[in-house]
């Protein structure tokens, strides 16, 4: 392994560890095992460093979402799962909050974070219906991975602000039921 992939590697374990605002460049370097100066030879800064192993990480789900539960698994079984990672990993989403919010200062970042909910919008539909996201038309992925994303990202900052009285995976699925039973008998067309 080179020291590219050791740092990312390091970047990753400071990711769940520490979270992104306290994972120094000493940390990195120390638990990759080689110089400071190897952050900025290979990725040119702390922060970038972060940002790809952030990414990565979500990318390949892994560690940042749990065990993956199969082919098999329903929509309540995926919600207890998320929910799960988010108490196990809760330092590692926090630091995915963070990055979001320093987008917002850097246009760089920014896109990176924008092409992260859009495959992420892919993923998130492939996990509700077990289709191969190379199978799934655009509009399940607009429309079903969109909101899937949406009610993670919402469910993460309850868990993570108030973990005592959010929503577990049960009241997620009946506030959904609760939802469908307001919807419209055709959706309105847009302006």
């Amino acid at each position: 392994m080179g020291n590219r992939e050791k740092l990312l590697e390091a970047a990753g374990q400071c990711l769940f560890a520490k979270g992104y605002e306290r994972t120094t460049v000493r940390d990195l370097a120390s638990a990759a095992g080689v110089s400071m100066a190897a952050i900025g030879y290979h990725f040119g800064s702390k922060e970038a460093l972060l940002n790809q192993a952030l990414f990565e990480a979500l990318d390949s789900g892994g560690q940042a979402f749990g065990p993956s539960a199969g082919d098999d698994a329903d929509l309540g079984a995926l919600w207890r799962r998320l929910i799960e990672a988010f108490s196990a990993n809760e330092t590692f989403w926090i630091a995915n909050l963070e990055t979001v919010l320093r987008a917002q200062r850097d246009p760089e970042l920014r896109e990176q974070v924008a092409a992260g909910l859009r495959q992420g919008r892919s993923g998130m539909a492939r996990e509700v219906t077990g289709t191969a996201e190379t199978e799934l038309s655009e509009v399940t992925i607009r429309s079903l991975g969109s909101v899937q994303l949406a009610l993670v990202s919402g469910l993460m900052m309850q868990h993570l602000t108030d973990p005592g009285s959010a929503p577990t995976a049960e009241d997620v699925l009946e506030g959904l039921r609760a939802l469908a039973a307001h919807l419209p008998e055709e959706a309105p067309e847009e302006a």
